[in-house]
């Protein structure tokens, strides 16, 4: 590969921006991947994890690597729609109407504690999500590129939320959980933030245009026609699994196909193998399922249905 090949110049840019947020963050870098390869895809990611273990600074540092525009918007049960997409008002100074943009008008946006939003502002993120527009006063305004929200939600405390329906979680690419460091992730935690808030002296790595242009490279990583029958093959099982009430959507399929050309271009190859397909599968078929009461009774988890679906379909030998 010359230094001049589109997937060089790709997974450079991918460990320039890891190695930036990885001054700010400990360890978890198998997330920030993840999280570059939801950006490739044009993709949206849901945090579901514990409060404090660092997914706003995640975010923030992320935005500030690619040089990107960022705002965080704290979900309550009274928040409107024009909350976040923004008002018209009347300027009397000028004597006519102004818009004033609302925070979802930004490049990447954290939806913190999504569910506790009311459905009809769950809705306008929605088609900010699908669309990349927002309506407001019956215009149309088209979102920045690039355009990604990364969104939390506490899975324990569930008192007072609204839980999202399954169409908006189908929306997300991912599901990722940035789970508890480990104690000596933790003590390099205390030993790098005791003294400075190293987030305030991080600078762009890669420009927003430029992870544009990257965004096109992915949809050219090839795809052998054994892989794409795998890719069906598992997306398929959920759909009759014992444990699943209603499977993974075409949608999920498209979903997994694009994680894993970007996986695969991540990792430095122009064509997929099977385990880009096996890494991506639990973070992107996860939450796309809806088990059946035995199996919520019994309290198995969605990751591990997938899991045990992958252990069990056959997976493609190379020709």
């Amino acid at each position: 590969m010359t230094q001049t090949d589109p997937i060089h110049q790709l997974q450079s840019a991918v460990q320039a921006v890891r190695t930036n947020v990885g001054r700010v963050i400990v360890g978890k870098t198998d997330v920030i991947d993840l999280l570059m390869v939801a950006l490739l895809c044009e993709g949206h990611v849901l945090f579901e994890d514990v409060p404090g273990i660092g997914k706003t600074t995640l975010a923030k540092s992320l935005a500030k690597s690619l040089g990107c525009s960022f705002q965080r918007i704290q979900f309550t049960p009274d928040l409107l729609p024009s909350d976040i997409t923004g008002i018209t008002y009347y300027n009397q100074k000028k004597g006519e109407f102004e818009f004033r943009p609302g925070p979802l008008l930004a490049q990447i946006v954290l939806a913190d504690e999504i569910n506790r939003a009311t459905p009809r502002t769950q809705s306008a993120l929605l088609e900010a999500m699908e669309e990349r527009q927002v309506s407001v006063e019956r215009e149309t305004l088209t979102l920045p590129r690039p355009f990604m929200v990364i969104a939390t939600q506490n899975p324990v405390e569930l008192e007072g939320t609204f839980p999202l329906p399954e169409a908006q979680l189908d929306r997300f690419l991912m599901r990722l959980r940035l789970n508890y460091p480990t104690r000596d992730e933790e003590r390099q935690i205390l030993q790098r933030f005791k003294e400075q808030q190293p987030l305030t002296d991080l600078q762009p790595v890669l420009s927003a245009d430029s992870l544009q242009h990257l965004q096109t490279v992915i949809r050219k990583i090839h795809v052998e026609p054994g892989v794409e029958n795998y890719i069906v093959d598992l997306v398929t099982a959920t759909r009759s699994h014992n444990s699943i009430e209603l499977g993974v959507s075409p949608r999920g399929t498209l979903a997994l196909y694009r994680a894993s050309q970007a996986y695969a271009a991540v990792q430095g190859r122009n064509y997929v193998i099977p385990d880009d397909v096996k890494r991506v599968a639990i973070p992107v078929l996860s939450h796309r399922m809806i088990a059946t009461s035995q199996t919520r009774l019994h309290g198995q988890g969605m990751e591990q249905i997938v899991d045990e679906i992958l252990q069990r379909v056959a997976v493609p030998v190379e020709s």
